[in-house]
C-alpha cells in the first residue's frame, strides 16, 4: 500500500486554517486545501503494515489502505469508488469525524499517523468536482414501503441503502429541512450546508421522498405509520439535553447549547422566524462543557462578537500524549484543542459551576464556581470533591450549557410500545436492529445513545441490511466493511 518507503520520506501534513482575524468575520469553512502533489505524498505514507488496524478503528470498516494507495497513484476515480463502497457520506465524516482510524494507525505507534480523514475529504470533493457522484436509482422496485424517521446521518444512510435495495423509502423530518444535527447543530464554519444539499439532491434523484415539518407521534400517529408502511425505522437523534440543576438555572441568559447553535444556523440560512433572540454579541460568555458541542459554541460566540469566551470543564486537564492505561490501538482520552479553542477562548479544567447570579430583572449577570478534584479509591468509582477556599465569582451575561444528552424524545416510542434500556435508549440488538415490535427497527443515537456521525452512518447501513432481510428473506446489501452492493 502506498509507496514502500513513503512513511520514511514524507512528514504528515493536514490542511491549515485561515488566520483567526479573517475567519471569525463569517461562517464559511476556513481550511486551506493541500495541493494534489501533497495529497499523493500523504497517501504514500500508508504502510504495507500487514494488519491494517485502521479498519478496526473505523466503525464503517472503510478500506483505508486501498483508497490511500489509489490516491498515491493518482487514481482518484478508483479511490472514490473504494471510499463510497463502505461510506455513504464521506463529505460529512471527512469534515466532522474525530478520526478514530488515525488513532489506530500502525504508523501512529511511534510517528505521526497517516492523515486519513483529510485524504477522505479530498477524495469525495474531487469526485463531486469531476461529476462522478450521480444518482443511481435501482433498476426495479420491490413494492415494499419503508418509513425512516429522522434525516440525520443514520436516517440518510439507512434510506439510501434501502432505496438501493429497491424499496420505496420516505424520510420524515421534524425540522423544516433535512439533515438533523448536521444542518441545525453543526456550525456552518465546520460544514457549510450546501454540502448537505448537494447530497440530498442525489438521494431525491435516486427516488427517496423527504417530508419535512412532520413530527412523527404528533402530526402522524404510530398506528397510521404502521398501517401505511411495511417497516418503520427510527433514526432520530439524542435530543434530550442534560440540565444543570443549580440555583439560578432558570435565569434569562442560561441557555442550552443546542438552542443557541440551532438558532444561529437558521439565522445563517436566512430563516426569519427564530423566536427570542439568543446572541453572544458584546457579552461575557461562559461555555460549560468541554466536548465538541462546547467547542462549536465557542466558535459561534466569537463570530457573533462576544466580549470574552471562557470554557469550563469539570474533568482535569488531559495530557497531549496517549495515557498509559489507553494503549494503541484504542481511542485515547487525550487533550484535544479545536480550531475554535484557538480563536481566543480561555479554558479552565477541574472547575464546577455552583450558582448562577441574576439582576433584579431576572437576567444573568454572573456565576460562582469552585475548583474540584476527583478522589479515587481502589475498587471504587472516582468521587468528585470540592477544593475548600476556591470559590470564585465570574462576570457572565450568557452561559451556554454543553453538557451532553440523556436520550431521545419518547413520543413515538411510547405510542409503539417499545422497550427501553437502562439508559433510556430504545432497546434493539445489533443482531438485527429490530425492537420488541415486529417491523419496527432503530439505529443511531436512539439505539446507542449520543455518539459520532461515523457510528450513525454505520448503524444506518447495518440496520438497512437487516430490514432488507426482514422484507425479502435475504439481502443484497453489504454489512460492515464488505463494500457496496452490485447495482440492480
Amino acid at each position: 500500500m502506498g509507496k514502500t518507503t513513503g512513511f520514511l520520506e514524507f512528514d504528515r501534513k493536514v490542511e491549515q486554517y485561515a488566520p483567526v482575524e479573517e475567519r471569525v468575520k463569517n461562517y464559511k469553512e476556513f481550511t486551506l486545501p493541500l495541493k494534489e502533489k501533497e495529497l499523493k505524498e500523504q497517501g504514500a505514507r500508508c504502510m504495507d503494515c500487514g494488519i491494517p488496524f485502521c479498519h478496526s478503528g473505523c466503525p464503517l470498516g472503510n478500506l483505508i489502505p486501498d483508497f490511500n494507495d489509489a490516491v498515491y497513484r493518482g487514481k482518484w476515480d478508483k479511490a472514490a469508488d473504494i471510499l463510497h463502497s463502505t461510506n455513504n457520506f464521506p463529505e460529512f465524516t471527512g469534515r466532522l469525524c474525530p478520526a478514530p482510524c488515525e488513532e489506530a494507525c500502525v504508523l501512529g505507534i511511534n510517528e505521526d499517523p497517516v492523515s486519513i480523514e483529510n485524504i477522505e475529504k479530498n477524495i469525495v470533493e474531487t469526485a463531486f468536482k469531476k461529476g462522478w457522484i450521480i444518482a443511481e436509482p435501482p433498476a426495479s422496485r420491490s413494492g415494499k414501503k419503508v418509513a425512516v424517521i429522522g434525516s440525520g446521518p443514520a436516517g440518510l444512510a439507512a434510506a439510501q441503502q434501502l432505496n438501493r435495495a429497491g424499496h420505496w423509502v420516505t424520510v420524515f423530518e421534524r425540522d423544516e429541512k433535512p439533515g438533523g444535527l448536521l444542518r441545525f447543530g453543526i456550525p456552518d464554519f465546520k460544514m457549510e450546508k450546501h454540502v448537505i444539499d448537494r447530497r440530498l439532491k442525489v438521494l431525491e434523484e435516486e427516488g427517496i421522498t423527504f417530508k419535512c415539518g412532520v413530527h412523527i407521534g404528533v402530526d402522524i400517529k404510530a398506528d397510521v405509520l404502521k398501517k401505511d408502511f411495511d417497516v418503520v425505522v427510527l433514526c432520530g437523534g439524542a435530543t434530550v439535553r442534560r440540565p444543570l440543576p443549580i440555583k439560578g438555572a432558570d435565569l434569562s441568559g442560561v441557555v442550552q447549547a443546542m438552542d443557541f447553535l440551532a438558532q444561529n444556523n437558521r439565522r445563517v440560512d436566512g430563516i426569519k422566524d427564530l423566536g427570542a433572540e439568543i446572541k453572544a454579541t458584546g457579552k461575557n460568555v461562559v461555555v460549560i462543557g468541554g466536548g465538541d458541542t462546547g467547542s462549536d459554541c465557542i466558535g459561534t460566540s466569537f463570530r457573533q462578537g462576544a466580549k470574552s469566551v471562557s470554557n469550563f470543564e469539570i474533568m482535569p486537564m488531559a495530557t497531549t500524549d496517549r495515557p498509559e492505561d489507553q494503549p494503541w490501538p484504542f481511542w485515547p482520552m487525550r487533550l484535544r484543542t479545536s480550531s475554535s479553542h484557538k480563536e481566543g477562548a480561555e479554558r479552565y479544567f477541574s472547575i464546577s459551576t455552583k450558582e448562577f447570579i441574576g439582576d433584579e430583572k431576572g437576567q444573568l449577570k454572573g456565576l460562582i464556581t469552585t475548583e474540584v478534584e476527583w478522589v479515587t479509591e481502589p475498587g471504587k468509582r472516582p468521587v468528585l470533591k470540592e477544593v475548600a477556599g476556591t470559590e470564585k465569582e465570574w462576570k457572565c451575561e450568557l452561559a451556554l450549557l454543553a453538557l451532553g444528552f440523556t436520550g431521545s424524545e419518547m413520543t413515538i416510542a411510547e405510542q409503539l410500545g417499545l422497550e427501553m434500556d437502562q439508559r433510556t435508549n430504545i432497546k434493539a440488538s445489533i443482531k438485527d436492529y429490530m425492537t420488541n415490535v415486529p417491523g419496527v427497527f432503530v439505529a443511531g443515537d436512539q439505539r446507542r445513545g449520543q455518539s459520532l456521525i461515523v457510528w450513525a452512518i454505520s448503524e444506518g447501513r447495518q440496520a438497512a441490511y437487516y430490514i432488507d432481510t426482514y422484507l425479502m428473506g435475504t439481502s443484497v446489501l453489504p454489512l460492515k466493511g464488505e463494500g457496496d452492493l452490485p447495482r440492480l
